[in-house]
């Protein structure tokens, strides 16, 4: 999850920098929701994770 974050930052970063001004901003709205559901996971995975036999 945290590498699709990341690629959709750097897609919304290059985007910028060009000046495509709506595809960076979808770019970076998609990038903050999938790093907040990596996120949600990672929190969710490590509380209910592994428990001891």
């Amino acid at each position: 999850m945290f590498r699709w974050g990341s690629i959709f930052f750097i897609i919304a970063f290059i985007a910028g920098t060009l000046g495509f001004g709506s595809l960076a901003g979808s770019a970076a709205w998609a990038a903050k929701i999938v790093f907040f559901i990596g996120i949600i996971l990672f929190l969710v995975s490590l509380f209910t994770g592994r428990r001891r036999p």
